[in-house]
């Protein structure tokens, strides 16, 4: 399966080799630029959002964005546009967290989805003190 185009009619769909989506949401006119379309920064808050919420659960604890690495919009998103947010772990050191998240959208009268946009943030894990803590151990 092609990872920029997909089907919902058994030849693709949303990709499944990420597992189900963090987070899922319609694009409103609200969250538009000065030209009607998606506002980046909008895009870029919901992928740090669901990145968080990975992080979080992995450190089992509060974490703080520091980095969003190799962010570009491969496709548009317009108003009314199926958004939908895979993350997952990449990898975890002593205090931080790399987290890989993919946009998709798809477009309200559609079942065809298509790439967004990718990005690889590193969260740290934040302690009472607000200052790094150890990310505990995986629990099996």
């Amino acid at each position: 399966m092609s990872h920029d185009v997909a089907r919902a009619d058994g030849a693709g769909g949303q990709p499944v080799d990420r597992g189900a989506p963090v987070i899922r949401t319609v694009a409103m006119p609200a969250d538009t630029n000065p030209a009607g379309d998606i506002f980046g920064g909008w895009l870029m808050a919901q992928m740090d959002l669901a990145a968080g919420n990975v992080a979080a659960r992995r450190s089992r604890g509060r974490c703080a964005t520091i980095s969003a690495e190799a962010m570009s919009f491969l496709h548009p998103v317009f108003v009314g546009d199926e958004v939908s947010l895979y993350a997952w772990i990449v990898s975890v050191g002593r205090t931080s967290i790399k987290i890989q998240v993919e946009v998709w959208r798809r477009e309200r009268e559609s079942e065809e989805t298509m790439k967004v946009t990718q990005a690889l943030f590193t969260f740290v894990a934040i302690g009472p003190d607000r200052r790094p803590r150890p990310v505990p151990p995986e629990v099996p």
